[in-house]
């Protein structure tokens, strides 16, 4: 399954989702699927790379850990920053009404995927 399926099926599967973007660990974009700006999904993905790896040394830090994945809320968007592997990343843009645990179990179910297609 190319990259293209499956962060199609990531943004048909969660409604108000507007965009997913994986992102390696120098913010570049590596594939998308938008129902946005594309340039704008793409600074999204870059700036969100930003925070994943500042939080990540503050974890290491802290207590010698990963981080899992962070939710940033703003007033209109919800956006839902996930590793796949320690390169990379996924970056999913949503409606600030779309609901968050749906969004998290359905990244999660295509982690592997992601994780084996990039390999």
């Amino acid at each position: 399954m190319s990259l293209n399926t499956i962060l199609t099926n990531i943004v048909d599967q969660i409604p108000g989702a507007l965009g997913a973007i994986l992102v390696d660990w120098e913010g570049e974009a590596v594939e998308h699927v938008s129902h946005m700006d594309d340039f704008e999904l793409k600074l999204l993905g870059a700036h969100h790379g930003i925070i994943l790896e500042n939080l990540r040394q503050v974890a290491q830090r802290l207590d010698k850990t990963d981080v899992e994945e962070i939710v940033v809320q703003a007033r209109r968007l919800r956006v839902l920053i996930s590793p796949v592997s320690p390169e990379y990343f996924l970056v999913l843009t949503l409606q600030r009404r779309s609901l968050i645990a749906h969004a998290r179990s359905v990244v999660e179910s295509y982690r592997e995927r992601l994780r084996l297609e990039i390999c």
